[in-house]
């Protein structure tokens, strides 16, 4: 599991930052126990392991959940994948279906994407303003349209099941109409946790848990300077050659948002 920290698209001052935390299962009392002193907007998946984190009452404070966009769109974009059902069709495979209801959800969500393209950077109060002069109108009409294609649908078929998907979440899906702070996605952590997801064919086992925590740590470390443009390997191993002589109260000097690269060359 990871969580990450990236101000940028609301202009934030605090440097972007990615911790990973390990856990032999995928049981909801992980999270709960990461977050268990902390409150404020969490933007992730449907993951049932957080529902309890949303609940109101909780102590210290309450957990605002925001929805993510992109895991909304792949419902609909997997049934209106056209140039997947071309390319399937010249190589002789089996296509799918393509839904034109399908494609027309993945139309107006993208407008949403437009208007956040928009305002990438700009300040919390200007990204509010812009998504409630353009933004609110595509949510209200969304919405309205999500209700009129269930009437239509079979509740098993996949099309509902992605409408459901939205509209049973509807208040987590507009939080950004009321926060500027709010991303559309949670892209900003599932792109740190793309290496695990793509080489975890390739490193199966950790030996222990104590392996997996510590591969946790490196994940972080690997991750954070990623997210500001640090090349990982020359950053950890000059910080690696350097940290016995540093001072320890200016470790923060070596932090991936506050390291320079040596003018001199790295060794290998």
């Amino acid at each position: 599991m990871v969580y990450v920290r990236d101000d940028r698209p609301f202009a934030g001052a605090d440097p972007p930052a990615a911790l990973f935390h390990y856990s032999r299962d995928r049981r909801g009392e992980h999270p709960r126990a990461h977050l268990a002193s902390w409150s404020g907007i969490l933007q992730a998946d449907a993951y049932g392991g957080y529902g309890e984190l949303y609940r109101e009452g909780r102590d210290p404070g309450p957990v605002l959940e925001a929805g993510c966009f992109a895991h909304a769109r792949r419902k609909f974009f997997e049934l209106a994948d056209i140039e997947g059902a071309a390319r399937n069709k010249s190589r002789g495979e089996r296509t799918g279906m393509i839904y034109p209801i399908a494609l027309e959800a993945v139309q107006r969500i993208d407008a949403l994407f437009d208007v956040e393209r928009a305002i990438n950077g700009r300040s919390p109060a200007e990204r509010l303003a812009g998504r409630q002069e353009l933004s609110a109108p595509l949510m209200a009409e969304l919405h309205e349209w999500l209700n009129a294609q269930l009437a239509r649908l079979s509740r098993h078929h996949d099309l509902a099941k992605a409408c459901h998907y939205m509209l049973r979440r509807w208040p987590a899906f507009t939080r950004f109409l009321d926060d500027g702070r709010v991303c559309l996605t949670n892209n900003a952590a599932e792109r740190p946790l793309r290496g695990v997801a793509l080489g975890r064919k390739s490193w199966l086992f950790c030996g222990s848990d104590r392996g997996g925590q510590r591969a946790a740590v490196m994940c972080s470390l690997i991750g954070t300077a990623k997210l500001n443009g640090v090349d990982p390997q020359a950053w950890l191993a000059d910080t690696l050659a350097r940290i016995a002589e540093h001072p320890a109260n200016r470790l923060d000097e070596l932090l991936p948002w506050n390291w320079a690269k040596p003018t001199t060359a790295l060794a290998a």
